[in-house]
């Protein structure tokens, strides 16, 4: 498996898993906003070189703390810990430009994912487009 981080924009490949993911599978109508095109994005390509998980990254608002969002894994490639590794890669790659905390915005029932890889709830369940939401963090 290789990641490839892109730093100039949604790469194509990001784009198809994402709107497969959130658009087709999960009913997501809201999927592309003003954040892609700064944010940092990193492509989960498997041992075949088929794309099959993606996140992207960006810095928040407060120094030393970068946002995760958007992980997506396909369908097909799921339970082979692609989420999982997509992660790790962007916590070194946040930790790389100075960052001591990651938080997520997690689709509540995807909470327990990111609890087994060291995120910790905080704050109140919010909706978004329906779903139910839970900010969530970890120290890099």
């Amino acid at each position: 498996m290789i990641i490839k981080i892109s730093e100039n924009g949604l790469p194509r490949d990001a784009w198809k898993i994402r709107e497969t993911v959130f658009i087709m599978e999960q009913g997501f109508q809201n999927e592309l906003d003003e954040l892609d095109d700064s944010a940092v994005h990193l492509v989960l390509y498997d041992d075949k070189g088929c794309p099959a998980g993606v996140c992207r990254i960006f810095p928040s608002e407060k120094p030393e703390e970068y946002i995760l969002g958007r992980l997506a894994v396909l369908k097909e490639q799921r339970g082979k810990h692609i989420g999982e590794k997509v992660v790790k890669e962007a916590e070194k790659y946040a930790a790389s430009k100075g960052a001591r905390v990651m938080k997520l915005h997690a689709q509540c029932q995807a909470s327990a994912f990111y609890e087994k890889i060291g995120y910790h709830p905080y704050g109140d369940i919010e909706e978004e487009e329906g779903c139910p939401h839970i900010w969530m963090k970890t120290s890099l």
